[in-house]
């Protein structure tokens, strides 16, 4: 399996002289399994660098999976390449909103009418299917299953497991642990504790002994406290939670889109100075960045 970065950042894009580094693009992960088959985990504005790099292979066959609907997530998906291209194939999977009982087509095609887009998705000429998923109900690409497993975030939002001839990877999307909302003198604190706790512990026997754990780390713990509820997870929590899971290599992403390199390695580093997590090894995403084994 391989997988390559091409955004780390979250929020929005944050190109410029204080990004290179790390890169300014949002989320876009890219992923070969080892009998070809190309899957993409997320469309944000790295998914146009992307594109670029397939038009020399064609036909393409790519299997888009959406975390989740917020801009920073989607807003490359109209400029993917191979769309506009007859004979190549392109499915792109997402959640099912249960709150406007929309299918991930509905979620999506809203981007691409002509008062927001220039080329309707008519003119589109690929072949483009959509598949709608609920947690658990697993998708198999070739040798590859991908797994879909609910997280903490504003909206519904998707992790994605992915296992392949014995290897194994997480993304967590936007994930923010579960906490309890309650005060502990409220008589519904312990009943939405227990229900927290449960979350929590299901989300760490999903990704259990992961070999890959790419996990949302927007947060120092000292900027946590006035962003809590916002969905995102902090050094430290991912750090708890690759502990917690038994993960074996860590790549923090959604980078906070104010935060230069220099920052970003400052908080890094700082945050693994103080850490109280054993974690077998933890590293920054960038763009780029080749994980493969």
């Amino acid at each position: 399996m391989k997988v390559r970065f091409w955004g780390v950042r979250g929020s929005i894009a944050s190109p410029g002289p204080t990004t290179v580094r790390y890169g300014g693009n949002t989320t876009c992960i890219e992923i070969r399994t080892d009998d070809g088959e190309l899957i993409i985990l997320d469309a944000g504005t790295g998914i146009f660098p992307l594109s670029q790099t397939l038009l020399a292979d064609g036909p393409v066959r790519a299997h888009i999976f959406n975390t989740h609907s917020h801009w920073d997530h989607i807003q490359g998906l109209p400029f993917f390449i191979p769309l506009f291209i007859p004979g190549n194939h392109v499915t792109i999977y997402g959640a099912y909103d249960p709150i406007g009982q929309n299918s991930i087509e509905e979620i999506l095609s809203a981007q691409l009418q002509y008062r927001f887009f220039p080329i309707r998705e008519s003119e589109l000429n690929a072949t483009i299917n959509y598949i709608t998923l609920r947690e658990g109900e697993t998708v198999n690409i070739g040798e590859t299953t991908v797994t879909p497993v609910m997280m903490n975030h504003p909206v519904v939002n998707f992790g994605y497991r992915i296992d392949s001839n014995g290897k194994s990877m997480f993304f967590t999307g936007d994930h923010e642990p579960l906490y309890n909302i309650y005060d502990p003198e409220d008589d519904e604190f312990e009943m939405y504790q227990s229900l927290a706790d449960q979350k929590n512990d299901y989300i760490i026997e999903q990704i259990r002994n992961i070999d890959l754990l790419i996990t949302d780390s927007s947060y120092t713990e000292e900027e946590y406290p006035a962003k809590k509820g916002w969905g995102h997870g902090t050094f430290n929590s991912c750090m708890a939670l690759a502990e917690q899971a038994k993960a074996g290599h860590v790549l923090l992403t959604h980078h906070e889109p104010t935060r230069s390199d220099d920052a970003l390695e400052a908080a890094f580093k700082a945050s693994m100075q103080k850490r109280k997590y054993n974690v077998p090894e933890i590293d920054l995403a960038r763009e780029g960045l080749t994980i493969e084994w």
